[in-house]
């Protein structure tokens, strides 16, 4: 059974004109974010959502979360529909959020995810026990009695996912999740996302990154000004540079480092 489904589902945002247009040439406008979206994702799949800035990748995260609603289509996870079963939904996924305002500064990585844990309904007598797994599984048991003011970056990245693992969600979205991370911290976290996968987890990446998306992705949707360009597996022996190619092929942008690549090979 598919874990995620899209059906031909459009979003659209609209824009007000500045408060103070004083001679009134700002006029409002509309932005389709999504158009006509449809694919889906299976139990214990990894799905990477490639594509460039304003393609569509974080509007697709945050309609399978409930944060946004589409304006026409279907969006279902595990069954139920976002629109009447948003309660039913929210119990099902699980995303990282990593900004500062995220979390409680004055309270340590511990006592947030003991927050989080119980907003999200987490059985008391599991919570203990749970927060110690997920502190281990991203590297955090050392700073887990730390003030999360006293955060790095890469920090706040790992205790954002850490937040969204405590519920153990059937879904788990993540958005440009190794940014702020270091090479040794991105190679934990690449394992810990195919264990999760094996463990049945749908798991929803977007990135940026075409090493992170050959490392663990399955599938690829290629996403383009809010339309699907391609949807297609991931092979095992995909290199990062096929990759790499196939993307820039596909959306038709111009492959900047690989012309610097190319122009430092000739003056060399």
């Amino acid at each position: 059974m598919d874990r995620v489904i899209f059906q031909s589902v459009r979003k659209l945002f609209r824009h007000r004109p500045a408060l103070f247009n004083w001679l009134g040439r700002e006029r409002g406008g509309k932005t389709i974010a999504l158009k006509d979206l449809s694919f889906s994702a299976g139990a214990g799949e990894v799905l990477v959502l490639l594509g460039p800035n304003g393609s569509g990748k974080t509007t697709a995260l945050k309609l399978i979360s409930t944060m946004l609603l589409p304006d026409s289509g279907a969006v279902r996870v595990s069954g139920f529909d976002t629109l009447r079963d948003g309660g039913r939904v929210r119990q099902q996924v699980g995303i990282a959020v990593a900004t500062e305002r995220s979390f409680f500064p004055r309270l340590s990585a511990r006592e947030n995810l003991e927050f989080f844990a119980a907003l999200d309904d987490v059985p008391r007598r599991e919570r203990s026990q749970r927060i110690e797994e997920v502190l281990r599984d991203t590297g955090l048991p050392e700073q887990a009695d730390t003030l999360v003011m006293k955060f790095s970056s890469g920090m706040y990245q790992r205790l954002g996912i850490a937040r969204a693992l405590v519920k153990r969600p059937a879904v788990l979205l993540l958005d440009e999740p190794t940014r702020s991370l270091d090479a040794a911290t991105t190679a934990h976290f690449w394992t810990m996302t195919r264990a999760l996968a094996q463990q049945q987890t749908t798991i929803l990446l977007a990135t940026h990154n075409f090493a992170e998306a050959a490392a663990v992705g399955d599938r690829i949707l290629l996403l383009q000004a809010g339309e699907l360009l391609a949807d297609r597996p991931t092979r095992r022996d995909e290199s990062m540079e096929e990759l790499r190619a196939f993307y820039f092929r596909t959306t038709g942008e111009v492959d900047e480092a690989a012309g610097m690549l190319q122009r430092a090979g000739r003056i060399s």
